[in-house]
């Protein structure tokens, strides 16, 4: 096992394409780390540059103690799982999940044939770690399959056990779910956890989906137009958003952006306003152009058990757009005069679509962002 640290690693294509820019980043030791953001982030490239497929244009990259910028890939002890599983489609299972391994440490047939008893011994570990690697993943059955035979689910346990089998410092993990419907991804992200936690490998593991990074992760990193927008365990950039961008990317529905400005310690948004909390610092910022951020969980229907106070400066009326009733939620799509809302609800709200209603917002649990700079003031 080992550590991963990026040190101002800048990767440039063509002349001044940017897709990673001076990224500063320390993986730990057994650590599953996540790197998320929308397409184009940098999150991939980066990843690349770990397994060597991409040459850092700056920075140094470490894998423990050693710089890896210029060793070749095959010597960085690393195993990837990529998006399209990559498997040999004229190979079982059983040989799919063992070629890397007779490939690195057999060394060829003449070698086999002045070597016969190491030979063995090392044809037989390779057998052991196998049918070891195949139990642990549930798939010892389908060694003898062939790919074109298993489901999406068993071929990525296929090109997991691959990796595992390995035993390398460093798992990378390039969105290894996004192929397998919704029921079958949850299941699989269990099984990576569960895996993690019995291999305690470092693990880096690339995403686009939120959700899988706040599950996942031990502490997720944040990426925008190859920058490092935050990095901190998932709570913690959910709670405490660094800045308006990653505030708006976790968390589903999508938290809600009003912009306005202070005015004696009130936001006015259209025909309401919004009351900032007493010991918020924007406060004291008299003018100051500011975008609040409510998630759509603060808010409740102000009529059905809501389970804080009511004042002028925390509930405004609405009109209910679209509501979706989802079983253990509402969600509710909602016209505050000009200003689209969106509401996460108890289910039994008495709601219905195309009334007017009031609601309120905990405003101990909203978040206010410079219009400027995007940061969060706090």
């Amino acid at each position: 096992m080992a550590e991963v640290k990026f040190k101002n690693v800048t990767k440039v294509f063509g002349k001044d394409v940017k897709a990673v820019n001076n990224l500063n980043l320390d993986i730990q030791d057994g650590e599953f780390m996540v790197l998320v953001g929308p397409s184009g982030c940098g999150k991939t490239t980066a990843l690349r540059m770990i397994a060597g497929l991409e040459e850092s244009t700056e920075g140094d990259l470490f894998i423990g103690e050693n710089r890896v910028n210029d060793t070749p890939p095959k010597d960085r002890d690393i195993a990837m799982v990529f998006q399209n599983y990559a498997l040999y489609p004229h190979m079982t299972v059983y040989d799919n999940i063992s070629f890397g391994l007779r490939l690195r440490e057999l060394r060829g047939f003449f070698w086999q044939l002045g070597h016969m008893g190491e030979a063995k011994r090392i044809k037989e570990d390779i057998d052991r770690r196998v049918r070891e690697t195949a139990k642990m993943l549930d798939i010892d059955h389908l060694l003898h399959r062939r790919p074109k035979e298993l489901s999406g689910g068993q071929r990525q346990r296929v090109a997991l056990g691959r990796a595992i089998v390995r035993k390398p410092k460093v798992f990378l993990m390039d969105e290894p779910l996004s192929n397998l419907d919704a029921k079958l991804r949850i299941q699989t992200r269990a099984e990576l956890i569960r895996l993690h936690r019995d291999l305690a490998t470092t693990t880096i593991y690339v995403t686009h989906d939120q959700v899988e990074a706040m599950t996942m992760g031990q502490r997720i990193a944040v990426m925008s137009d190859g920058l490092l927008q935050q990095c901190d365990e998932p709570e913690s950039v959910y709670n405490r958003p660094a800045n308006k961008f990653v505030a708006g990317f976790i968390g589903a529905p999508p938290m809600n952006f009003i912009a306005g400005s202070v005015q004696a310690g009130t936001v006015p948004v259209g025909a309401f306003k919004l009351e900032l909390p007493p010991s918020h610092p924007a406060r004291a910022e008299e003018g100051m152009k500011v975008t609040i951020g409510i998630r759509p969980e603060d808010i409740y229907d102000a009529q059905n058990n809501c389970p804080i106070p009511l004042t002028e400066g925390n509930t405004f009326e609405a009109k209910v757009d679209v509501l979706e009733k989802l079983g253990a939620e509402d969600t509710a799509y909602l016209v505050a005069g000009e200003v689209p809302v969106t509401a996460t609800l108890d289910p039994s709200t008495r709601i219905h679509p195309g009334t007017t209603s009031k609601f309120a917002v905990d405003l101990d649990k909203i978040h206010v962002f410079d219009d400027a700079t995007g940061a969060a003031i706090r």
